[in-house]
């Protein structure tokens, strides 16, 4: 009967690797996951970072990844036993004394919150008042031309009715 047991295969994935590989929160990783395209397999690489890790060692264990896309968090979460899974790099290990770091998420909003909150701030003390001034004087002179141009078409437009009328008169 243990000889049964030794040579049932039931994960296609090598789980002692995974264990060894030591995920944790705080980890920068790169997920190498496989993606099935109109019959083709790719694979497509998700670099982020690690948040939480649940259910420790066992079959149903996940990790959960975060990666910032322009502003915008993305979050994607894993088992990490998954045969779609190629491979997980570890690119960085970082110092951390929680084991979940949900709070990253509201702390990045804040970031960019302040973050943007100074760029309102440069944008509008950008500008001298000489910078200004000289501004200003460009865009009254560019009116004024506007308005020259405008009356010289108009005068031009005249004219030449106004010549019509005395040839048909004669």
């Amino acid at each position: 009967m243990s000889n049964i047991m030794n040579s049932v295969v039931i994960s296609p994935v090598e789980m002692t690797a995974r264990k060894e590989l030591g995920l944790r929160a705080g980890d920068t990783v790169k997920v190498h996951q496989k993606i099935q395209d109109k019959g083709k397999t790719r694979i497509q690489i998700f670099e982020g970072l690690v948040l939480a890790r649940k259910h420790g060692d066992e079959a149903g264990a996940t990790f959960t990844v975060r990666k910032s896309v322009d502003g915008i968090g993305v979050e994607k979460i894993y088992p990490l036993y998954s045969p779609n899974i190629d491979k997980i790099e570890i690119t960085k290990r970082s110092a951390i004394r929680r084991s979940k770091l949900y709070y990253i998420r509201e702390k990045v909003a804040r970031e960019i919150k302040r973050a943007m909150r100074r760029m309102r701030l440069v944008s509008i003390a950008t500008e001298s008042e000489a910078a200004v001034a000289v501004r200003k004087e460009a865009e009254a002179a560019d009116i004024a031309k506007q308005a020259a141009d405008a009356a010289a078409a108009k005068a031009a437009a005249e004219a030449p009715a106004a010549s019509e009328e005395t040839t048909t008169t004669e």
